[in-house]
């Protein structure tokens, strides 16, 4: 058996950051306002898989594990202690007692069990969450606060997984409701906080649990958490959520915007940052939706891209543009930059190659169809819209025609699943380079339409290898096949960017770049 609390990466990257460092003595009480951009339109942690929600939701459940976000290492939470089988196909857990639900029913190895049974039923928006589990073949109680979860193949990932948000547990209540009842009217969990009041696309309110006393091993505070409330306002103009900051009728802002920064500094704003692990924001193609079948047009749209100019223009100040499709603080990442160069020259020499010829407009064309590609993106985050239209300017100098579509957040999982789209502009978070198998693997949900290759390969390889290294050398293989191939066109690193009040502190970046909020304060 593996020792308890080994990963099978090391991280790479940034810490976890946070407000008020030295600030004094903690105080307990007040509300925390805190205005993001867009809503998820659902209040579930298993199916909720963008930033703006996260915050919210994350504070409702707890995990079996935590990641340290400067080291990587899997650390102890709901479960005390764990044991690997040396195939990595059975993972061993051994739950803390006195863990109970804010409906007063208590963790169990059964409770558990019902939360992993249900994960494969969630549908669209559960894809994080099923991909997490992917191969699983079920969950063996051994006694109240003993399981065992084992899979049909080596599944190197899921330690990794039981630290996500996506595969925090909740009470047997909430498992037992559908996946709509549970977006609608919200979950039962163990967390530091419970749900008060969602009214969708305006506010999401949190109360504290009251006796609450099993946090991560990362926490510095124990027991209950320093604040009373947390109310997530739902504001889509940045403008709006960096004047609110300055007036002081919010306290913290997601979403922070290059020409922001200025103006929120010199009011006395404290700006937090960290790069986010995983997949970066590119453009995905639809692989089996014309032109973009064509890997030539693919590969030319990615060397028209110039992703310097696109990092500081539009994003916070530090971020790096694409390197890879995985970020930099992503464990396993390789840098593949010279693959990813802004050519315009060879773009258009290899759309000429490939029988596109321009037309009056400057758009080429071929067999009298002109190569017009439509993005498709969600308001999620205050630089998109920016950024986008800077795409299409770049694009436009190599004679492709990139036309953009707004849609709500809430539709874009329905929207992936019908695969009546060209391009998707977003990312995916995750500190474990198995979202590499989440997202482009042709065996699990392929969002993108990929044909089955070789990569499918190298994905199902690097999940079922527990050695380090090897598993290492087939990240890297994946991400270079990736990248070759235009299977997805990486752009920018996202790198989270709040505004926060000088008066808050405790506020803390996780491994994936998100917020843990049980150990801020007021003062």
């Amino acid at each position: 058996m593996l020792a308890a609390g080994l990963t099978a990466l090391t991280a790479c990257g940034s810490g976890g950051g946070g407000s008020g460092a030295g600030a004094g003595t903690p105080r307990t009480g007040g509300t925390l306002t805190f205005a993001v951009g867009s809503d998820a339109g659902c209040t579930d942690p298993q199916q909720v898989g963008s930033n703006d929600t996260i915050y919210s939701v994350r504070q409702l459940v707890d995990s079996l594990t935590d990641q340290d976000p400067s080291t990587g290492k899997i650390v102890p939470w709901l479960a005390q202690s764990w044991t690997i089988s040396r195939d990595a196909r059975t993972f061993t857990f051994h739950l803390r007692p006195g863990v109970t639900f804010s409906d007063g029913s208590a963790l169990t190895s059964e409770v558990v069990k019902a939360n992993f049974d249900a994960v494969p039923k969630l549908g669209p928006l559960g894809l994080l969450a099923e991909g997490y589990l992917s191969g699983y073949q079920g969950t063996d109680v051994v006694d109240d606060l003993t399981f065992k979860v084992r899979f049909k193949q080596p599944n190197a990932q899921f330690l990794q997984a039981t630290a996500t948000h996506s595969l925090g547990i909740e009470a047997a209540a909430s498992v037992r409701k559908t996946p709509q009842q549970r977006c609608a009217e919200g979950i039962v969990g163990s967390g530091p906080f419970t749900l008060q009041k969602y009214v969708p696309s305006q506010s999401i309110t949190l109360a504290a649990r009251k006796g609450y006393a099993w946090g991560s091993s990362l926490w510095k505070k124990q027991g209950a958490a320093y604040l009373d409330r947390l109310v997530f306002k739902i504001l889509p103009e940045s403008g709006v959520r960096t004047g609110g900051l300055q007036s002081g009728q919010v306290d913290a802002i997601g979403s922070v915007g290059r020409a922001d920064e200025s103006a929120l500094k010199s009011s006395g704003v404290q700006l937090l940052a960290r790069a986010n692990p995983g997949v970066v924001f590119g453009l995905s193609p639809n692989n089996t939706r014309s032109p973009l079948t064509d890997e030539k047009v693919r590969q030319a749209i990615a060397l028209g891209i110039d992703r310097q100019q696109i990092a500081q223009t539009v994003f916070p100040t530090g971020t790096q543009p694409a390197t890879s499709v995985l970020a930099h603080t992503t464990p396993g990442y390789v840098n593949v930059g010279a693959a990813l160069s802004h050519d315009p020259a060879r773009a258009k020499s290899l759309l000429q190659s490939d029988g596109w010829t321009p037309g009056g407009d400057g758009v080429l064309q071929k067999g009298g169809k002109k190569l017009s590609i439509t993005a498709t993106w969600a308001p999620v985050a205050a630089t998109n819209k920016p950024a986008l239209e800077l795409l299409q300017q770049q694009l436009k100098t190599i004679g492709v025609q990139l036309a953009l579509k707004e849609q709500p957040v809430a539709q874009l999982a329905q929207l992936q699943t019908s695969g009546n789209f060209d391009l998707l502009f977003g990312n995916v978070t995750r500190a474990d380079p198995d979202i590499l198998r989440s997202s482009f693997s042709s065996k699990l949900a392929n969002p993108y339409r990929l044909p089955a290759t070789g990569l499918d390969g190298l994905l199902d390889g690097q999940a079922a290898e527990p050695d380090q290294a090897k598993r290492l050398d087939l990240v890297a293989q994946a991400q270079r096949q990736i990248v070759q191939h235009a299977y997805t066109i990486p752009v920018v690193e996202l790198q989270t960017e709040l505004g926060v009040a000088k008066k808050v502190h405790g506020v803390l970046f996780d491994a994936s770049s998100r917020i843990q909020l049980h150990d801020a304060w007021i003062g």
